[in-house]
């Protein structure tokens, strides 16, 4: 059984890049350039020295397919959004995201169309670090959508559409730097199921448009970040989502699915079936908790899982570590690891 991590990683310290694990405010986009700018080459070098220990953190633990740990990232969404034409970073637009959060966000005034990308980038530093498989992540057109305040297109349909163009031409960029394990995040499909099986589903299929066979497609729909750490009274999107997008999301063309259920459990045995051809990737280890999973906890849940899954699956967390301490993070991991050999 092969296990990955999903996103993030905690950021080293010396970092000069704010998280926006650690923005309390909800503040998501402001303290990036500034920041960098200051810092210069120095700051470069910084990201490039915890991008390799990230990599090698991961892999030294067992990760079969290591991520970046983001740590270029502010967020993962804002971050590809500077890459796009069209999303102005200087006129931020108040909006209540994912119905939660009351925040400021950039604003899409005028067509959505590629910039310069920098995933070949970030590949090309974290697969320096490992002979493994590295997986890069995107944030996928529904969320984008989500992200940004649109006073340009008529509909989100069509922002999302152009957004899937220019991201599949970002994607294609990546996949030509050699990177074969590409995820696209879509975090609000579980917010908004109808939106997704209407038509976001269709446009997310279309970033793949092109992309070399070699390539494993994945998808990741997590159910939502609390405020901090072992908060346990927040609103996640609703669990009956997974459910009423699980053909679909099979139906369409990627290797992978990846579907959180540490913090919250599914039924495993109505949902797993569901995806015939489709590899699982199962958020085994919860994010947002400091409790460590004991081993043999995840072994029993990764075998129901195993038994349950037409295609198979593959153990990972339920979505970035960002929350977590690097120590809490890697005693995770390695609990992950042991229990997926054990099978």
């Amino acid at each position: 059984m092969l296990t990955t991590t999903i996103g993030a990683f905690p950021k080293p310290g010396y970092v000069p890049i704010s998280d926006w694990f650690s923005n309390t405010d909800g503040d998501y986009t402001s303290a990036y350039l500034p920041e960098l700018a200051a810092a210069g080459a120095e700051a470069a070098a910084l990201l490039d020295r915890a991008t390799a220990e990230v990599v090698k953190a991961q892999v030294d633990v067992g990760i079969d397919v290591p991520t970046d740990g983001e740590i270029w990232r502010e967020n993962y969404i804002h971050y590809q959004c500077r890459a796009l034409d069209g999303i102005d970073f200087d006129a931020l637009t108040p909006v209540r995201m994912r119905g939660t959060t009351d925040t400021l966000l950039p604003t899409v005034t005028g067509p959505i169309t590629p910039g310069r990308s920098p995933l070949a980038d970030d590949y090309r530093r974290a697969k320096a670090s490992t002979a493994n498989p590295i997986k890069i992540t995107i944030p996928g057109p529904m969320t984008i959508v989500d992200s940004t305040a649109n006073s340009f297109y008529d509909s989100d349909r069509e922002l999302a559409q152009d957004l899937a163009g220019a991201l599949n031409q970002h994607i294609r960029e990546l996949a030509a730097a050699g990177c074969t394990w590409i995820q696209v995040d879509e975090p609000v499909m579980a917010r908004k199921p109808s939106q997704a099986q209407d038509w976001g589903i269709d446009v997310l299929a279309r970033c793949f448009d092109g992309v070399s066979t070699d390539v494993r497609r994945v998808v990741h729909l997590c159910c939502g970040y609390p405020n901090r750490l072992d908060e346990e009274a927040y609103e996640k999107a609703p669990l009956s989502s997974y459910l009423e997008l699980a053909e679909q999301l099979d139906d369409a063309p990627f290797d992978f699915v990846s579907l959180e259920d540490a913090h919250r459990h599914n039924n495993l045995a109505d949902l797993l079936p569901r995806f015939a051809t489709t590899t699982i990737i199962l958020g085994a280890v919860a994010v947002a908790r400091s409790r460590i999973e004991p081993v043999d906890e995840l072994r029993r849940r990764l075998a129901i899982a195993a038994e349950l899954a037409p295609a198979g699956i593959m153990a990972a967390p339920d979505c970035g570590l960002g929350y977590l301490s690097t120590d809490q993070a890697l005693a995770k991991l390695r609990n992950l690891v042991a229990a997926a050999k054990a099978l």
